[in-house]
């Protein structure tokens, strides 16, 4: 038999029979859906867009790493840190206490840097010679001037002692009046806490209190606003607020709360002489409901109409001034 000298393709499309014919079971499907949009070139392995995208990727990882260790090791945040030069001088003469002065290596140096420099070294503070960046680490990227102050952890008294020990103090004779103290109710602002304890130090108040949570604690912040009278009165810790202002309505305190809509107006104040916690709460919610159940009275400050609050520090100035000069008209 003759060889058929066509090409095969040809032979075969001969033999096939018109009409429908068997399909391939889908097998091709992937071949007929294509291969989808084109990757970006930064997404192609082989391409350079892709290897420039995992150096980048590798640097800021590693810059992330080494920002991260740098505030690790210093076992510091920036609310312990005093930056700027006219704020490290301030802290300085005020004696804030601190553990360490940060100056950059190339600090442009005027009288302010020599001045802090010389009260670092009179009061036993180390001195550290950092870089740029090492100092942006420490303030948190704030405006340093190159030099920043690391602050000492704040050592707070402890609430119930600080209650029962100025009443002692009271009895003896120690202090020449009956105690005051000023309890805060959530106020989260380090400044505002600065501000009252500048007028507490300022009315003879004998020490604040704070609770452990959702309270601002005395930062440097705090330290900077108070103008050094975070020195000068001591700040104690609760761990529960309302705990602490029932023990000392137990101890022989009346607790005040101060409040727009109190029932009793502050000038006058037929209590001002007695053992006193003022309470004072935040601008935006005032007391807490447990705070101001506890309370013995609630004390408005009467202001114009036109006024619709007063701020927190503010408020606390006013009633110890209050407290003060009815103390003083009695005895």
């Amino acid at each position: 038999m003759a060889k058929d000298s066509r090409p095969r393709s040809a032979a075969v499309r001969k033999k096939q029979k018109k009409g429908a014919s068997a399909g391939s079971g889908g097998q091709g499907r992937r071949k007929l859906e294509g291969k989808g949009p084109t990757p970006k070139a930064e997404d192609r392995v082989y391409h350079k867009a892709h290897r420039q995208k995992m150096l980048a990727e590798r640097a800021q990882s590693k810059q992330q790493g080494q920002h991260s260790r740098g505030r690790r090791g210093s076992g510091h945040g920036t609310d312990d840190v005093v930056a700027g030069r006219n704020a490290v001088l301030e802290a300085l003469v005020e004696r804030v206490p601190a553990r360490e002065m940060h100056v950059a290596t190339d600090v442009d140096s005027d009288g302010r840097v020599r001045e802090a420099l010389g009260h670092a070294a009179e009061q036993g503070v180390r001195i550290k010679e950092v870089s740029r960046r090492q100092l942006d680490n420490t303030t948190g990227d704030a405006v340093h001037q190159g030099i920043a102050l690391v602050l000492e952890p704040y050592d707070y008294a402890d609430a119930v002692e600080l209650i029962e020990s100025l009443l002692q103090k009271a009895q003896k004779g120690h202090i020449p009046h009956q105690p005051l103290l000023v309890a805060c109710d959530s106020i989260t602002d380090p400044r505002n806490l600065g501000a009252i304890l500048r007028a507490a130090s300022a009315f003879d108040a004998d020490g604040v209190l704070v609770p452990e949570r959702r309270s601002a604690g005395v930062t440097a912040t705090a330290w900077k606003t108070s103008a050094g009278a975070a020195a000068r009165i001591p700040v104690a810790r609760a761990t529960n607020l309302t705990v602490a202002l029932r023990e000392a309505k137990a101890q022989g305190y009346f607790v005040l709360g101060l409040d727009g809509d109190g029932d009793v107006d502050l000038p006058g104040l037929a209590l001002a002489g007695e053992p006193l916690v003022l309470v004072v709460g935040s601008e935006g919610r005032g007391l807490s409901r447990l705070v101001r159940e506890t309370c013995d009275q609630i004390v408005s400050i009467p202001i114009a109409s036109s006024t619709e609050s007063l701020n927190a520090s503010m408020a606390v100035g006013i009633s110890l001034y209050e407290v003060a000069r009815l103390r003083r008209s009695q005895g």
